[in-house]
């Protein structure tokens, strides 16, 4: 891959300029792309992160494909905001798909079969190395810890940081028994920022771990950890808590699946980032209900501001149960469900699972947020482009 060989210049042109107190959002536009694409052999899908490469106007997404479908992956892609559509159905001809590039292990190999759940990706254009998450799992049959890694641009190996060992799963499978440790199913690391100064990678449960908290519920929030490396030496650094808000919305029946967790997040400065709550409850009937689906399914998108000054520093804590501890702040900037299309319907929301920065549009800088579309065929790949101005709340 060549696409990275002019990208020395990202550092100058990430947001850090655009201080996060002086801006806002409005929905620019949307495009989707049906659950049937494919890509090179591959089914297109599964997108649960985004990132800009400034030098190119490209995007990189990563696949969480578990080589099920296919090999671990990610995509390189382009998209047209002139494009973009506040339409209810307003096509795919903005999104093209540019190239595709196998994970590989840390022996060189692609990933066998449900080896490896990746979730999130940041590309660091100082040392041309990709920064990936892999969210492990937590089943009884075989535990699988969640690992940040460093991949080169064609996706071979370059280490792996050192992840405390209080994250790794251990107990039940539920992780509610005593003792359990470590994060609940499909509930640990989803994303992956990287400071403007180029000196730190952040990373986030995506709900509280089993010996910390209940994981999140209608009526209740969970404590996520918030953890820090330097990108230097490697070593794991601050550790912060994020109070995650309970399910916002009920399930249309009783006892049916509902969440709500961090997907993704985004650096704004060495303590400031932009944090996705990605809220699910099956059948809820909510404004951001997704009317192209045929599955009685609610997604509820919101975005918060976070201010990591003043929290308690809990690195090294095995469990922070019977302490006091002063989380991270969090504002909200914007509930997608309160965007609408030209013909004033709401705007219908998928699974929102990553965000970047992107081009400029119009004088305005751009914020696009991706969707995974778990391969289900009722659902769908979608991209959301807001334009940043004005102050925030």
């Amino acid at each position: 891959m060549k696409l990275f060989a002019r990208c020395a210049l990202a550092a100058s042109l990430t947001l850090a300029a655009l201080p996060a107190v002086s801006q806002t959002l409005t929905y620019l536009g949307q495009q989707i792309v049906p659950t049937s694409a494919s890509f090179q052999g591959s089914p297109v899908g599964g997108l649960s992160s985004l990132d800009y490469v400034p030098a190119t106007g490209r995007y990189l997404a990563i696949c969480d494909d578990r080589s099920d479908r296919g090999p671990a992956r990610f995509y390189e892609l382009a998209l047209d905001l002139a494009k973009f559509r506040r339409s209810a159905s307003p096509g795919s001809a903005g999104v093209a798909w540019v190239g595709m590039t196998t994970l590989l292990d840390l022996d060189g190999q692609p990933f066998g079969r449900n080896q490896v759940d990746p979730e999130s990706l940041r590309l660091d254009t100082k040392r041309n190395l990709i920064y990936w998450s892999n969210e492990g799992q937590r089943i009884s049959s075989a535990m699988q810890n969640p690992t940040v890694r460093r991949m080169h641009p064609d996706g071979k190996p370059a280490g792996e940081f050192a992840v405390p060992g209080y994250y790794n799963p251990s107990g039940s499978a539920g992780g509610l028994a005593a003792g359990d440790t470590g994060p609940y199913s499909n509930l640990a690391f989803e994303s992956i920022a990287l400071t403007p100064d180029g000196k730190t990678l952040w990373t986030m449960s995506e709900n509280g771990l089993a010996q910390d908290s209940l994981p999140a519920a209608l009526g209740r929030g969970s404590r996520a950890r918030m953890l820090s490396f330097d990108l230097e030496s490697g070593k794991a650094g601050a550790e912060y808590l994020y109070d995650v808000g309970p399910v916002p919305f009920p399930p249309a029946r009783p006892g049916d699946f509902a969440t709500n967790g961090v997907p993704d997040m985004l650096a704004l400065s060495a303590h400031e980032f932009i944090v996705i709550e990605r809220a699910f409850a099956v059948g809820a009937l909510t404004p951001g209900t997704a009317a192209h689906t045929k599955l009685p399914t609610s997604n509820t998108i919101k975005l918060y501001l976070v201010d990591t000054r003043g929290a308690t520093d809990v690195s090294g804590w095995p469990s922070i149960k019977g302490r006091d501890v002063v989380p991270v702040k969090r504002t909200m900037l914007l509930d997608l469900s309160s965007l609408k299309n030209d013909d004033g319907s709401v705007l219908a929301l998928d699974n929102i699972e990553g965000l970047t920065f992107g081009p400029m549009h119009e004088g305005k800088r751009t914020l696009i947020l991706v969707s995974d579309n778990n391969f289900n065929p009722a659902q769908f790949t979608q991209f959301v482009a807001l334009t940043i101005e004005g102050p925030l709340p």
